[in-house]
């Protein structure tokens, strides 16, 4: 196994300080690294899912929310329409300290500009609704509920789209294959084949039908492209989906024999055009209800065509096009895939589906692996939020359609038809009982940075503990550098619960990424990465990572010339050059190109310059469908000062195999070591040496020590001890550079460079969430230059702005009289008397006076049969005096 964590040794400087200097500090660390291997980009912000997820909630979720709602009409349509315009967050109404001290909420006011159009008389009335105190989420990524820090920890679920699966059949051992159509909100559709080559489609989740009568009856339906469609008229629905348009719409894949689908199928079906079909469908769905033709279309269309009902979502249409049409433009070189705007089904994608399913029961393609990474997305906190919020709005909309019919149109006002009481509800709900908001764990900085970094296959929507297999909890070759393979609870939870590896995030589509670095083998003679002739990206030197040319430059033939050449320069080929026209012979394999070497290059009508691999600076971050096209190398591939492999032949990762290839074909290298596992684990030393099931134990143990009475950070390390204080939320970080004006115990003042005073205000001996003692202590002087990001004020487990989990202490393995028996210890009196693992915890008693049928309850300090000894330290009142000390079992109130 490679090395993959680099480790580090700390060197801890004394510095005296001189009397007549201030800003110098007494203690500072400094590390000195063994690494072989550098990270080749910077550890990204581990917090920054969760803040980046609630910006686009309070900045885009909440916009597509009162969209979808707007506008509400009366139940005629005739008389009110309301419409929700611009909405504005205030600012709180109590800072987060007065929250935490005051068991409050940290909340903003949500105010929405709201416009009532009267349509009788044209008249519009508009109005600023106050809309509730909308919990926000503060720097730190956590939001303060009831003055308790709670986390919204992240959920990964199966993506919407369409997923194809293999079924064997019992009897005859065949492959039968069937699919599920998952919106994001509205009807499942299972198409499924049998042993009779009958397929068969079942509509939310109701009774099987051959899918013939689905075909016959979506024929009838005209959608555009923008996916608005209309049913054609009466008089024409006998004249559609006969057998022969049936047949027609598939007979370019149903052209094996042995197992003719389509015409099983029909002989299956009891319909014969579109009318007959939509009938059918109504009665298999509504099997009470008398089916009139009326009924039949506004109940398919509501179910599969109506935006209001049935939404796939950006992502869901993003799968569909992938899963259905990509496979189509491979071949054919032309996409006929619906635009991502259309959020409903087509009749086409139906269509295609069951082409598709036809396909793999005749063995062509295969079949998807739903526990890819490229088939569950994460549902992060702005989205969760929203999906409860949009419960609250279509309650409210509710209470508002029943008072527009109730009220005088003429007399209606925005604030008398709107309660804002459900929209309040709904959120209450979320954050005070939801699966996924949770009571932060605080126990030390490190846990309360992996509470953020979660991710719960659990919680409404997802899995339950009780009915998930092996194959969902298992490590998946697409986990790789997404999600750690490490760290997972031991419990009935393993595998349902992970962290996001180091380097990885969550993409707009909610899909997880990881960083690659760029392997290039040839160069383009021609600008590359254009759309009207502008650059979509930067281009760097291969080998120094200098800029050449800026995202966003306009591209003519002497900016693709420079391009060209900067490309092109220090590098070696890979084969001979010859001259097109005279075939002679310009350079050969292993010349080095040089600048004139390179103009003469680019101006030969040579498409492709193929050179030696070079690793370059450029990163790119895949997902884990997109990193299967590719063939990537592990960090720890030799590679010599240039960035070029050292061997021809290297062990890469493709797909689900590990290979050997030769170094021309391979396309990324991974950035880090550590970019496999999780913040936890990184912290590890010597990690590539550990049993996976002790790291495992490890990695979540770091998460249960108690912060002690002195701090001090490990003498061995792996260079994570710094960021994983930092983001972890525990420590006070400079937002802007300056001069330390003032440093004491409870505040830090610091001059900023524009010459403004910022105060730090520092938490002093406060209660965690799981009763440790949070108190965090100034590591500035007064006068001393601090920078943006730097950490001024260390925490229960920092020491200098390194995690600080334990103590340094020297450690004997030898038997001793018995007294280290099995898993006994022997302790030094040293560690005792110098309290090197002492800890304070902080408990809160609460006690409540009733009144209760006999008379109220007394908190009073006569109490009959105790002695005058058990109420040494209570006041007059019955109550224990702040600043006594207490021993097991003595009365508090």
């Amino acid at each position: 196994m490679p090395p993959l964590i680099e480790s580090v040794v700390l060197q801890p400087l004394i510095t005296p300080i001189d009397p007549g200097v201030s800003g110098r500090r007494e203690r500072r660390i400094e590390r000195r690294s063994f690494a072989r291997i550098h990270d080749a980009i910077d550890v990204p912000r581990l917090i920054e899912t969760q803040v980046n997820s609630f910006d686009w909630f309070k900045r885009e979720g909440l916009r597509e929310l009162f969209d979808e709602i707007s506008p509400i009409t009366d139940f005629t349509g005739k008389n009110l329409e309301l419409h929700f315009r611009d909405y504005v967050f205030g600012e709180p109404r109590f800072t987060e300290f007065e929250c935490r001290e005051r068991d409050l909420t940290y909340a903003a006011p949500l105010r929405v500009n709201v416009e009532l159009r009267i349509l009788s008389t044209g008249e519009i009335k508009e109005s600023e609704l106050f809309l509730g105190d909308f919990p926000v989420m503060t720097d730190n990524g956590t939001f303060i509920y009831n003055g308790a820090e709670r986390v919204v920890v992240s959920q990964l679920i199966r993506s919407p789209g369409v997923y194809f699966k293999d079924d064997k059949d019992p009897t005859s051992g065949r492959s039968l294959h069937s699919a599920k159509l998952i919106p994001n909100r509205g009807a499942w559709l299972e198409f499924e084949t049998n042993k009779r080559d009958v397929v068969s489609v079942k509509v939310d989740r109701k009774r099987k039908i051959p899918v013939t009568i689905l075909i016959r009856a979506i024929l009838a339906w005209q959608a555009d492209e923008s996916g608005d469609g209309r049913w054609v008229p009466d008089n024409e629905l006998d004249q559609h989906g006969h057998n022969e348009h049936v047949v027609d719409a598939l007979k370019h894949i149903d052209t094996v024999h042995e197992h003719p689908y389509t015409q099983a199928t029909l002989d299956k079906d009891p319909a014969h055009n579109s009318k007959e079909a939509l009938m059918e469908l109504y009665k298999r769905l509504r099997p009470g209800d008398p089916p009139t033709l009326e009924n039949a279309r506004s109940l398919l269309e509501s179910l599969l065509f109506n935006p209001r009902r049935y939404d796939l979502a950006k992502v869901g249409r993003y799968k569909l096009n992938k899963n259905l049409w990509e496979r189509e433009a491979r071949r054919d070189g032309v996409s006929n895939a619906p635009s991502m705007s259309v959020r409903v089904l087509l009749p086409r994608d139906i269509i295609k589906i069951v082409e598709q399913i036809i396909q793999l029961n005749n063995g062509h393609g295969r079949p998807d692996d739903i526990d890819h990474l490229g088939n569950r997305r994460v549902r992060t906190v702005g989205e969760l939020i929203q999906q409860q919020f949009r419960v609250g709005l279509l309650r409210l909309e509710r209470v508002v359609k029943e008072r527009m019919s109730l009220q005088d149109p003429e007399s209606a006002t925005p604030n008398g038809l709107i309660n804002i009481r459900p929209v309040v509800a709904a959120m209450r709900e979320f954050f005070g009982g939801s699966q996924l908001s949770q009571f932060m764990d605080q126990t030390n900085p490190l846990a309360e940075l992996t509470n953020k970094r979660r991710l719960s296959a659990l919680g409404p929507g997802g899995l339950s503990r009780d009915r998930a297999g092996f194959e969902v909890r298992d490590v998946h070759h697409s986990h790789y550098g997404r999600i750690c393979p490490v760290e997972t609870p031991e419990g009935p939870n393993i595998g349902l619960i992970g962290t996001m590896s180091t380097f990885s995030r969550v993409n707009e589509m909610g899909f997880l990424e990881t960083p690659y670095r760029k392997v290039y083998n040839a160069v383009d003679n021609a600008p590359v990465w254009l759309e009207k002739g502008l650059l979509l990206r930067d281009v760097r030197d291969l080998r120094t990572g200098d800029l050449i040319a800026a995202k966003g430059s306009r591209v003519d033939v002497a900016i693709s010339r420079r391009i060209a050449i900067g490309l092109l320069r220090g590098q070696i080929l890979r084969e001979d050059i010859t001259d097109p026209n005279s075939g002679e012979t310009i350079a050969e394999a292993g010349t080095e190109i040089n600048r004139t070497l390179a103009e003469k290059v680019v101006e030969m009508p040579i498409k492709t310059i193929k050179i030696r691999p070079i690793v370059s600076q450029e990163v790119d971050y895949l997902s884990a469908d997109e990193e299967d096209r590719f063939v990537v190398v592990q960090a720890n591939a030799a590679i010599d000062e240039h960035n070029r492999f050292v061997s021809n032949q290297v062990a890469c990762r493709f797909g689900e195999d590990f290979v050997t290839e030769r170094i021309d074909r391979v396309d990324y290298m991974d950035v880090s070591p550590k970019q496999v596992v999780s913040v936890s684990t990184a912290l590890i030393p010597f990690l590539e040496h550990d049993d996976a099931n002790r790291a495992l134990m490890g990695s979540n143990m770091q998460r249960q020590a108690v912060p002690l009475l002195r701090p001090d950070a490990p003498i061995v390390g792996t260079g994570m001890e710094f960021r994983a204080a930092r983001d972890s939320g525990q420590v006070v970080v400079a937002r802007t550079a300056g001069t330390v004006q003032s440093a004491t115990g409870d505040k830090i003042i610091v001059e900023e460079d524009d010459g403004n005073e910022r105060e730090y205000l520092l938490r002093k001996f406060m209660r965690s969430n799981q009763d440790t003692c949070i108190n965090q202590r100034p590591n500035v002087l007064r006068g001393q230059r601090v920078e943006v990001g730097e950490v001024i004020a260390d925490s229960s487990s920092t020491d200098f702005g390194e995690l600080a989990l334990g103590q340094n202490i020297l450690v004997a393995y030898m038997p001793w009289e018995g007294g280290n028996f099995e898993d006994a210890i022997l302790v030094s009196e040293r560690l005792v008397r110098e309290d090197i693992f002492t800890s304070i915890h902080i408990e809160k008693y609460e006690v409540e006076a009733r009144d209760t049928k006999l008379g109220p309850e007394e908190i009073t300090r006569d109490i009959p049969n105790v002695g005058q000894d058990s109420l040494r330290n209570l006041d007059e009142h019955g109550i224990i005096y702040v600043g006594a000390e207490v021993q097991p079992n003595d009365i508090l109130v």
